[in-house]
């Protein structure tokens, strides 16, 4: 079984890669969490949905979120009360977040929130939230502290960021299913999601970091795929993100903030020539095409991704510096 940890619509695509030429149970995605916020009375998960509308087939292709073909009547009619409608929810987006709110309120888990909609979607693949306890990402700026939801969509990611926090991590729990999934893993992919607000809060739950570890170092390949392409993010602020907390806008940072964990990275053909330095710390570098603007390119990607593990495993776990 191959475990993913994602976030965002980078992570979204390299997990459907995976999923688009693995076998059916072969997959399990551990997704961020600390994103998720209460919008209208309604729970609602950016980063959980746009993983299984992705893997389902539904994701907006033009946007990466949201639903293909979705409308927005619902909004208009909020707009005509007078309401800003700065985060789009479609009507059949709507529609997920009227059941899990439901659902949670009833008592359900968010673990099982989320299994209820892959079924209802046919996703062969298991997509577990990181933690069922809430967790929120908090960005510090210049204007004050923003929660992220605000600092992203509704301010456009345009301020500086001085600090980022999880709020509520220091009580977050893994569950028995993100623990099996992980202790039970041939290998482990971190995605090109945001290393700070994407899978930084994943590996924030406590316990997280000690699992990968202990994974890696009974031998299990742990890869991450640079989200950084040329000093830059293909999407998002994690370029300025980095930047802003005293890290290079590179994969090399990338590599060293995993790097106590990782068996090697994946980084762009853009970079190739930070290969020689990110082995300095203790890994491998494969050096591809890391940019998906098609199903085909994720499916490539996903598959250089996988024959890089096999690889790895083939060495025995032993990576440079080892």
């Amino acid at each position: 079984m191959i475990v993913a940890l994602a976030g965002g619509v980078g992570g979204a695509k390299l997990a459907h890669g995976l999923y688009r030429i693995l076998k059916p149970n072969e997959l399990t995605v551990v997704v961020n969490t600390a994103d998720d916020f209460t919008l209208y009375d309604l729970r609602i998960c950016p980063d959980g949905d746009t993983v299984y509308y992705t893997l389902a087939g539904l994701a907006n292709p033009a946007t990466g979120w949201g639903v293909a073909g979705d409308t927005f009547e619902t909004l208009a009619a909020l707009r005509r009360y007078g309401e800003d409608t700065w985060f789009q929810l479609g009507d059949r987006d709507f529609a997920t977040h009227l059941l899990r709110t439901q659902w949670l309120r009833s008592g359900w888990r968010l673990t099982s929130v989320w299994q209820a909609f892959t079924n209802a979607l046919q996703v062969r693949a298991r997509i577990l939230p990181m933690s069922d306890d809430r967790v929120a990402t908090v960005v510090r700026t210049p204007a004050g502290e923003l929660a992220f939801q605000d600092y992203f969509v509704r301010r456009h990611h345009a301020d500086e960021v001085l600090g980022v926090q999880f709020a509520g991590i220091e009580e977050a729990q893994i569950t028995d299913e993100v623990r099996k999934a992980i202790t039970s893993a041939e290998s482990i992919v971190f995605c090109p999601s945001n290393p700070i607000v994407s899978i930084g809060p994943i590996l924030a739950v406590p316990g997280m970091r000690e699992l990968i570890h202990a994974a890696r170092t009974a031998g299990v390949p742990v890869v991450a795929v640079s989200p950084i392409v040329g000093g830059r993010a293909l999407r998002g602020p994690a370029d300025r993100m980095l930047s802003g907390l005293g890290h290079e806008a590179s994969s090399f940072a990338v590599a060293e903030l995993y790097r106590d964990l990782l068996s090697g990275i994946v980084i762009d053909h853009e970079d190739q020539e930070e290969a020689a330095r990110i082995e300095t710390l203790g890994m491998h570098a494969l050096v591809t095409r890391t940019i998906m603007e098609n199903d085909a390119d994720r499916e490539q990607l996903a598959a250089d991704v996988l024959n890089f593990i096999a690889k790895l495993r083939f060495a025995g776990g032993v990576v440079v510096g080892e």
